[in-house]
Formats: C-alpha cells, structure tokens, sequence
C-alpha cells in the first residue's frame, strides 16, 4: 500500500512539473530577445558597421506582439538588415510580415527565402526531428505569398540574394554578398562568381538553411561573414547542455549564435581560415508547435569591428 502511494505521489510530481515546463514553453515563445555579437572582421581603420540579423519571424496576423517588438528594432538604426527567410506561417500574413519590416526597409537590406515563404506549416510528429534527414517531400506548387514578399523587399531597395550575387557601399567599404535559395527543399544554386569584378572589402553569405554543403561553399568563395536562420536554435533545449538538433546536417553546438565554420576562428582558439558564422535561433515557431524552452526568440545585432 505504501509503495502504490508512493508511485502516485511520484507520477503527480512528473505530472506537475510536466504541465509547469509546458506553460513556461508557451511564455518563452514570447520572450522576444535582442542578441548583440562583436565580430574582428573589417580592413584596419575602418569605421564599425552594424548588421540586424532577421530571421523565422513565422508570423500569423494575429501576433501584434512580435510586429510591434520588430518594428521597435528601426530605432536601433543599423547600417545593413540582413533577413535568412521563414517570414510567413498563414495566407494572409504578407501585409502584417511587411508591417512589421516598415521601418527597417528605410535601411540597406538583403534577403533569401525559406521553405514557409513558400509552403504553409502542417502539423508534423516532433519525432521526425530526430531521424537523420526529415527533409519534407513537396510534391504541390506554392501556396504562400513568398513570391510577392520577394517582389515588395527588392521594390523596397533590399537585395534579392535567391542564388544571386549583390554589392553594397556601406560605411564607405564595398561589400559583396552571395546567397542561396532555401537549402532545405534542395532549392540552393551557387552562383558563380563574376569573371572579373572589383576587390571587395568585405564579403557576407546568406543563406537559410545552414547545410554543410552551402557552408563549405560559401567558405571556398572568400565569404568573411555567413548569416543563417532555419534552426530556431533547437527551440526545445536542455538546460546546461543545448539543443537536440538543428533540422538541417549542421552539429547541434552552432545551433544558434557565433562561430567559426568549418573550425574555430582564432578568437576560438582556431585558424584565420575560417569564416565567421552567424545562425540564428529566429522570432517564431511553426503555429502547431508554438512553444520554446531554454531558447527565447531572438533577432541579432552583430558589430562588425577592424580585424
């Protein structure tokens, strides 16, 4: 009797403490967070540059939260807004997505598009994360505005980067950028570098999804900085260890933040030959699983200083 007592007592603390991670999860999602990264990347001398990593925004309508909280970010006033995709989760969220990028298209910007620019979220078995390529099978045409989005940011100023090529004057540098279109539904072309063209002081590479392939890639053509998103940083973490997986072949310790690729930079305690590479964990989830732990939603201001 006492043991049977015992086993409930135990069964309601799991239960307890099950429905407390839940609901925290459900708050996480919310908790909309600014990351600031410091990245020795420019010519001696130059002046410090600024760029607002965008990415997974998924939004529906219905989140007035997160267009305020994104909107609020133009006062930061950076020098460049790059955005890595996923802005849409539902047919209508093209204006309120454009509503909440108003005041940062003011700003120079540059952007590649992700799966949910193109498809709308279904509901998945969160099981399927697990196993080593859950890479969804489209067989139906697009049913999301990503195109008109596309067509609105370049009507905007922002560079189209979709298996393209673009160049910036920024802070008195010229920089070149090099993107793909959505690795993750096998979309991403390199482009081929220009047979003759100006020295750049500073190359970016944007991608959505961060394969391994795009990544080596973007390291062999001379990319100083690459931006990516798609991870959402694991979203479901645990506490003191990280995330679980990354959705895409990319090792689940540069899940999100600051690192070198294809080793640490030598600020990390590698060689100069690497690329710096900045993945992040996104401002939204797919409307079916809107939870988070241990991963708050997040865009980035990276500060890019003389090297």
């Amino acid at each position: 009797m006492r043991q049977s007592s015992s086993s409930t007592r135990l069964l309601s603390g799991v239960a307890v403490a099950g429905l407390g991670a839940l609901a925290w999860s459900l708050i996480e999602a919310r908790q909309y967070t600014l990351r600031r990264f410091t990245v020795p990347v420019l010519p001696p001398g130059a002046r410090p540059l600024s760029v607002l990593h965008l990415s997974d925004l998924h939004l529906v309508p219905s989140q007035r939260d997160k267009i305020a909280w994104v909107r609020a970010l133009g006062a930061l006033e950076p020098d460049l807004v790059i955005n890595t995709g996923d802005n849409l989760a539902h047919a209508g969220s093209l204006e309120p997505v454009l509503e909440a990028l108003e005041p940062l298209l003011e700003i120079p910007g540059a952007f590649v598009m992700g799966s949910n620019d193109y498809f709308s979220p279904v509901v998945k078995n969160p099981a399927r994360y697990l196993v080593p390529d859950a890479r969804p099978r489209r067989v139906l045409a697009p049913d999301l505005p990503g195109a008109e989005l596309a067509a609105r940011l370049r009507d905007a100023g922002w560079l189209d980067l979709d298996n393209a090529r673009g160049a910036l004057e920024l802070g008195g540098l010229r920089v070149d950028l090099v993107g793909v279109d959505d690795a993750h539904l096998d979309r991403d072309r390199f482009p081929a570098r220009p047979a003759i063209g100006a020295d750049a002081d500073l190359r970016l590479g944007v991608t959505h999804a961060p394969y391994v392939r795009v990544l080596d890639r973007m390291h062999r053509d001379g990319v100083d900085v690459a931006f990516a998103g798609h991870t959402h940083g694991g979203q479901l973490c645990i506490p003191g260890w990280g995330a679980l997986v990354t959705n895409c072949d990319l090792d689940t310790r540069r899940a999100k933040g600051l690192h070198g690729w294809p080793g640490p930079r030598p600020d990390q305690g590698g060689g100069a030959e690497s690329l710096w590479l900045h993945v992040s964990a996104g401002l939204g989830t797919s409307p079916y699983t809107p939870v988070r732990f241990a991963c708050r939603p997040e865009a980035s201001l990276l500060e890019l200083v003389p090297r």
